[in-house]
């Protein structure tokens, strides 16, 4: 029995060699020296479990928030001659109540609604809380390294995430209300602070907190990118990597090229309101006054924004197809089919997502043979997609599929995805965009295709994974119920929003009912309202599910 203890602590001291763990971290491992506590575990950790968890429940924290907001927008737009009186004591002089006692959303705050709704879910939700989420529980460990290549780095990243959000918190409770010029920010409304009430502190502070997201989102991607290439366990070679770390890398890549940009554009942009320079203004008009600005032009702004803007669609939704991917094999039994061709169509899609920004600009007076090419390039974006969906529904034929919450979310992600995507080869024209451009028609593209697709990769890698990030399953009758509701009630919102949108019904707009043209579509925004409701509060369950 001796002999075997002391192969065993013989063999301990060989693999700490090896590995380069130091006696420092011998010690700690063992617990002779350190002591820790809540704060050190669980708060101010640089372990890639805790700050993976950190991620993710700070994301649905700001997930629930930005529902809510949708949900009071909702409200005004599907009802609007309903009594709000009774959101007073939440919103406070933003709901205007008149001398009968019937409360009104107040229409600048509305705008701001839009804009909080559209910056947290896209930013603080499918950006940091997906990928910041996945990519720090799973990289480490399917790569076989003990942890991130830096640590202390990776619990920066999460700290200026957490701080960006805090910023962007607060700016809700200025008494000029938060920024309400779009969750684009394009200027003029965002460069000039008498724009608006929400255009002005409330600007600044939404560039603070997009700004220091940036580093967040930069130290992050660093990090994952050096761990994947530097600390791969010996033999596995990088097409031997599982299709989840190939997600989560390739989306690195894209944010450490992409988020610069966004950067150098936001402080342009500080410099146009701070500064007096006019990189975006040029002969404004304001109050009848021709401000002193020339030379600057609001379309270079939105260049520098939709160069990370596109690439930002797919640091979504890569991370979920990465997750369906692992996902979607599991559950059929089954290696995913055509492996080498997953990776390629990864790659095929990072490539092209820098090349085609421009078809987000179609109507800002692009040159019409410029365009051309915008076109195609976006339309060639549907062939490595295509190929990713025909691998996914070819590993699940003919398989044994095992149907629980996760796998029922994995396939549910392919349908959201197959659906918003058909509906991306209308808006990759240039000339059927003239007509569906800014109408109803994009919202429900977006949605489907980016947004309700990444969650629902993001609830599969959450069900999946749950046991190893948290030592226990969650409930499946609820999970369950929580996937059908969702992928009912996700269709019922945002499938009519097509046709409204074929009918030229405008996005952003306060109310239709004035418009003769578009008065018929009230009944529409009111079923379209109460399915986000119901939708709402089926992820009350989610979470019930969470704590359960």
């Amino acid at each position: 029995m001796a002999q075997v203890v002391t192969a065993a602590e013989t063999l301990e001291d060989k693999l700490t060699q090896e590995l380069g763990y130091d006696d420092h971290f011998h010690e700690h491992h063992h617990g002779d020296k350190y002591q820790s506590n809540f704060l050190t575990t669980y708060i101010f950790s640089t372990d890639h479990k805790i700050i993976g968890r950190q991620f993710l429940i700070t994301g649905i924290f700001w997930a629930f928030v930005g529902a809510a907001m949708s949900i009071v927008f909702r409200l005004q737009l599907g009802f609007p001659e309903a009594d709000l009186a009774w959101l007073k004591p939440l919103l406070g002089k933003w709901i205007q109540v008149n001398d009968a006692g019937i409360g009104k959303l107040d229409p600048e705050f509305y705008y701001s609604l839009v804009t909080m709704h559209g910056t947290i879910l896209v930013f603080f939700v499918l950006t940091a809380g997906l990928s910041g989420t996945f990519s720090n529980i799973l990289i480490p460990l399917q790569v076989g390294a003990r942890d991130m290549a830096s640590p202390l780095l990776n619990a920066f990243s999460y700290w200026f995430f957490f701080l960006a959000g805090v910023v962007m918190l607060l700016s809700l409770f200025l008494s000029t209300g938060p920024f309400s010029g779009g969750w684009t920010a394009y200027p003029p409304l965002s460069a000039l602070g008498q724009a608006s009430d929400g255009s002005k502190a409330g600007m600044t502070m939404w560039i603070v907190s997009m700004s220091l997201f940036v580093v967040s989102a930069l130290l992050g991607g660093i990090n994952y990118i050096t761990t994947v290439l530097n600390l791969r366990t010996k033999g596995m070679n990088m097409w031997r990597m599982p299709l989840t770390i190939w997600a989560f890398f390739i989306t690195a890549i894209l944010g450490v090229l992409s988020f610069p940009v966004l950067f150098s554009g936001l402080l342009l942009l500080i410099f146009d309101r701070s500064m007096g320079t006019s990189f975006y203004l040029s002969e404004i008009v304001v109050g009848g006054q021709i401000l002193d600005r020339i030379g600057g032009s609001p379309i270079l702004y939105q260049h520098l924004f939709w160069f990370l803007g596109h690439p930002e669609v797919y640091i979504i939704i890569l991370p979920a197809m990465g997750i369906v991917s692992e996902v979607l094999s599991v559950h059929s039994r089954k290696p995913i089919f055509g492996y080498r061709a997953m990776v390629y169509s990864i790659l095929a899609i990072a490539f092209l997502s820098f090349i085609v920004w421009a078809h987000h600009m179609f109507m800002s007076g692009v040159n019409p043979f410029i365009s051309n090419f915008f076109v195609v390039f976006t339309l060639i974006i549907a062939v490595p997609s295509a190929i990713k969906v025909f691998n996914w529904i070819s590993t699940v034929y003919g398989s044994n599929f095992r149907f629980n919450s996760a796998s029922l979310f994995a396939l549910g992600f392919v349908s959201m995805f197959i659906s918003g995507g058909l509906t991306g080869i209308f808006l990759g024209n240039s000339a059927i965009d003239i007509q569906l451009h800014d109408t109803y028609f994009v919202v429900a593209h977006f949605h489907i295709v980016m947004g309700i697709a990444a969650f629902f990769g993001m609830f599969a890698g959450i069900y999946h994974w749950f046991p190893k990030m948290f030592g226990r399953f969650m409930n499946e009758t609820l999970g369950k119920i929580h996937f059908w509701g969702t992928l009912v009630g996700a269709y019922a919102i945002f499938w009519p929003m097509h046709y409204t949108g074929m009918a030229g019904v405008p996005r952003r707009y306060y109310s239709i009912e004035n418009f003769d043209s578009f008065r018929h579509f009230v009944d529409l925004n009111q079923f379209i309202t109460i399915a986000a409701i119901v939708v709402f509060f089926l992820q009350v369950l989610f979470i019930i599910n969470f704590f359960y």
